[in-house]
């Protein structure tokens, strides 16, 4: 990681620094995309047989699981992990139950009331990766949520493996959220199933989850078609901030950087440090940590597009977290307390020496599923309330009619909107019944 001192830098500079690293991969795979998209809204069933063979090497047929299988996968993945998993579960469950809108009531005046009341998404897609991993925890994130919320029709995509079969911690994820409809499916093709439907699949209202650039790109477009559907959040390659001072130890710091380096080689991760000391000892740290890691390659190119930051003051570090947005931020110093209504912008924030992000990726019970590429200073991480609406209803008597008629009269006839002036007058001619 490239160490850079803020204090020496230009404004544009330091502009530049906190821009993404740039991915070519973007534009080649939008027309790929889009001709995925396009196959499947045509074909159906039959393209996303094909385009599975072709891009994963098996043939999803039958598309969904048998519920059998969803069934009895708490047995197939042994004890240990369901134990886990079910508390995991517990936790996430914990902290989403209170969530979600909220119905209102108010009598504005005499005769009037409007309310807003709170339904569920009638149909919502979930998306789960499981390409270089089976991120069966993403499955908790999504299906809890959804579950609070009541979501009459659910259905769940992921990629299987060369033989056809999904991951059993998956199938689990998905029996403990009361999900029976598993598709073995991945990819932009999965996308564009739950976007259109198929002869198998509905389609969904919402979809849900993250996925690299082709399932990223894939819910985009999507969303922007007439009529299509609403999506969580525009998830990009997953990062993390980490910011250290003097009392952080250098190997939790390089352990945090390493976890997220991890995900994928477009991942960035940050670190910014209160002295060049402490970041040189944090990258000594990240090189000797990095040696026994089964994912050493994917984690040395995600390396290869992050930074360090040197800077004077913590103020100073979260001021540059504020400006960058990450999705994942870690205060991994003792005062980190002190600075909690600092922090402006981020995704999902872990507080102190001893809250790694691992803890949110699992089973703190915060969502994992968060606004990536600055997009956190405009979105906000999954919860219950993406999965509900709210609508508006207002009731008025003839008394509540009279007294409000005045008011809006006259303001649509200052707009020269005369219709909505008649459409109040003409009631007010009216015998009273």
């Amino acid at each position: 990681m490239k160490i850079y001192a803020w204090k020496d830098m230009t404004e544009s500079e330091r502009r530049a620094l906190m821009r993404r690293p740039a991915s070519d991969s973007g534009q080649s795979a939008l027309k790929g995309v889009r001709e995925i998209l396009d196959s499947v809204r045509r074909d159906g069933d039959r393209a996303l047989r094909d385009l599975t063979k072709k891009y994963d090497g098996y043939d999803p047929e039958p598309l969904f699981v048998p519920i059998t299988e969803i069934l009895g996968a708490g047995e197939r993945i042994g004890a240990p992990l369901r134990q886990a998993m079910d508390k995991a579960y517990e936790n996430v469950l914990s902290f989403h139950r209170p969530q979600g809108y909220k119905p209102v009531r108010v009598e504005v005046l005499p005769g009037l009331t409007c309310e807003r009341n709170v339904v569920p998404v009638e149909s919502v897609g979930l998306y789960i990766p499981g390409g270089t991993a089976p991120l069966f925890s993403t499955a908790l994130m999504l299906g809890v949520p959804s579950q609070i919320a009541g979501n009459p029709a659910r259905v769940m995509c992921t990629p299987a493996d060369k033989n056809g079969s999904v991951h059993p911690a998956i199938l689990y994820a998905a029996f403990l959220c009361g999900i029976d409809r598993v598709a073995r499916v991945g990819g932009a093709q999965a996308i564009a199933a739950m976007a259109y439907g198929t002869q198998s699949m509905a389609r969904a209202d919402r979809i849900f989850g993250p996925g690299n650039i082709y399932v990223t790109l894939a819910k985009m477009l999507v969303a922007q078609e007439s009529g299509g559907p609403g999506i969580d959040m525009p998830a990009g390659p997953s990062e993390v901030l980490v910011i250290a001072d003097e009392s952080t130890p250098a190997v939790f710091a390089a352990a945090d950087l390493l976890a997220q380096a991890e995900h994928d080689p477009s991942s960035q991760v940050v670190l910014i440090a209160t002295a060049q000391d402490k970041a040189e000892e944090i990258g000594r740290a990240i090189e000797e940590q990095i040696r026994d890691l089964p994912r050493a390659d994917i984690i040395r190119g995600a390396l290869r597009g992050s930074l360090s930051i040197v800077v004077d003051t913590l103020e100073q570090a979260i001021e540059i977290s504020n400006l960058y947005a990450p999705e994942h931020l870690i205060l991994c110093f003792e005062t980190a307390e002190k600075y909690k209504n600092h922090v402006k912008n981020a995704g999902s924030v872990f507080c102190g020496l001893h809250t790694p992000e691992s803890l949110g990726d699992y089973a703190s019970g915060t969502n994992h599923v968060l606004p990536t590429a600055g997009c956190a200073r405009s979105y906000s991480g999954l919860g219950v309330e993406f999965f509900q609406k709210t609508m508006t209803w207002q009731t008025a008597s003839r008394a509540g009619l009279e007294a409000l008629a005045p008011t809006v009269i006259n303001m649509a006839q200052a707009e020269t909107l005369e219709a909505h002036a008649r459409a109040v007058s003409l009631r007010l001619k009216e015998k009273a019944a």
